[in-house]
């Protein structure tokens, strides 16, 4: 795997960088995030209902997934972190820098979700644990009123997590009341966004990708115009809501096969399980993302057929 190092990070820094993209990859180059931001983002709805498990309404529950899977990183706030991290030192983690609910509606006011943290709180959180903090997020609502407050907040965790050797991960979305409802998944406002995050220096850009479309195939060739304005950005796509299995990964293969994507960013269509089936969808999923499984082949790890073999 070549690794494009940002010249934003430093020379003394270049070796803990690659070790940190090695390990967010899997020596792949494609990344596979396990989405851990939710209980900010969507409050307890994703967590408490009909068709989830009791066990999932336990944060714990986060952990023990990603502490059984091959995942590449686990992301989730610092907090979170703070307070399971002991018990699972193991698992490879990206600090989420900022969150917020969804109870402010964008016809009441323009969406800003400010930085909860400082790079400097991360980087000596990291040293204090000793975890295996390897990079940071951050989220961005373009069409936002505020969306030039959250640039130059971006922008600075970008420089400070690479001066560092961290990798760095931008969630955008297209928010607000100069965004039309329509245009949140719409492939070349997606494409924006992706630029947007190339121009900041982001490693990767976890970005919306139209699942709801009836030609699947014709909308993973759309979407490669959201790779190439991302340019050296790896663009990496939402899972959103809970999907019916065998679908749903073989829209991941056509993300990644397809349209060039280099991996996604899951959070409900796992979690949203008993742990056993969980492990087994994230291993499903990383199956396709990372190591060029069919979407069949996939699907019978998901099932307990097959084990996910990695070489």
């Amino acid at each position: 795997m070549k690794i494009n190092i940002p010249l934003t990070v430093p020379k003394n820094k270049e070796k803990e960088y690659t070790k940190n993209m090695e390990t967010a990859t899997r020596g792949t180059g494609r990344l596979m995030m396990f989405a851990g931001d939710q209980k900010v983002e969507h409050l307890n709805n994703d967590f408490v209902g009909k068709g989830i498990p009791a066990e999932a309404a336990d944060p714990e529950h986060y952990f023990r997934i990603a502490n059984q899977t091959h995942i590449g990183v686990f992301a989730t706030q610092l907090g979170l972190l703070a307070k399971y991290g002991r018990d699972y030192q193991n698992i490879p983690y990206l600090i989420k820098m900022n969150s917020k609910t969804n109870l402010m509606k964008e016809k009441y006011k323009d969406p800003y979700s400010n930085r909860w943290t400082a790079m400097e709180d991360i980087i000596n959180f990291k040293k204090e644990t000793g975890l295996n903090i390897i990079g940071v997020g951050y989220t961005i609502y373009i069409g936002s009123w505020y969306e030039s407050e959250m640039f130059g907040q971006a922008a600075r965790i970008i420089y400070k997590a690479h001066q560092h050797g961290l990798i760095a991960v931008i969630w955008i979305y297209s928010r607000g009341k100069a965004v039309a409802d329509k245009y949140e998944n719409d492939i070349h406002m997606i494409a924006g966004g992706a630029g947007v995050t190339l121009c900041l220096g982001a490693d990767f850009a976890k970005v919306n990708y139209p699942y709801n479309t009836k030609n699947c195939k014709k909308t993973a060739e759309d979407y490669r115009e959201v790779v190439n304005a991302a340019g050296r950005t790896g663009i990496i796509c939402i899972g959103g809501s809970k999907k019916n299995e065998k679908e749903f990964l073989k829209c991941l293969h056509d993300q990644i096969h397809i349209s060039g994507t280099r991996g996604n960013a899951v959070g409900r269509n796992i979690y949203q399980r008993p742990l056993d089936e969980a492990v087994r969808m994230a291993n499903a999923i990383s199956a396709i993302s990372l190591y060029d499984y069919s979407p069949e082949d996939a699907y019978d790890i998901f099932l307990g057929k097959k084990v996910l073999s990695v070489k």
